[in-house]
């Protein structure tokens, strides 16, 4: 059996402010979406023309009118939906770490690094507006040489 991650979701109450986050941040652009009876934004990693690209689904609610989310998706506490609930992070696979960095240092986006020797790894940790925890891990050897150049 072949399993793959297909895309994660994100209930919330600031649509523009969540767009706006991963697309500054990750660099996902806003794509085409089903027409579902609730507001809300697929944002894609690559071509639009592939709906598996689509990565992060935005989930809008609309308080004056919650119904087509509760019948779609079912009912949540709006109080429940801050930071990731049982879900710890979610976290990506990427490259390009010095870009990276100047890049969220531009935007005001606090990070947390650290750096994993056993398994080669050079974490960043961010909070998306709805703090839920986002992790980019990229090759320690890219953080050696960012080091390295200083």
């Amino acid at each position: 059996m072949t399993l793959t991650l297909n895309h994660f979701s994100i209930r919330t109450t600031d649509l523009e402010s969540t767009r706006e986050f991963y697309e500054a941040a990750l660099g996902v652009t806003v794509g085409p979406r089903p027409n579902f009876p609730f507001p809300g934004l697929w944002l894609y990693n690559g071509s639009h023309d592939d709906m598996s690209n689509a990565m992060v689904h935005v989930i809008g609610i609309d308080p004056n009118d919650p119904e087509g989310l509760k019948q779609y998706l079912g009912d949540r506490d709006v109080a429940s939906l801050k930071g990731s609930g049982a879900v710890d992070h979610i976290a990506m696979f990427a490259t390009g770490l010095k870009q990276k960095l100047a890049l969220l240092s531009k935007l005001g986006i606090a990070v947390r690094e650290r750096t994993v020797p056993s398994i080669g790894l050079h974490q960043l940790f961010l909070d998306d507006p709805n703090g839920v925890v986002i992790e980019l891990n990229y090759p320690a050897a890219e953080k050696a040489s960012l080091e390295a150049s200083h």
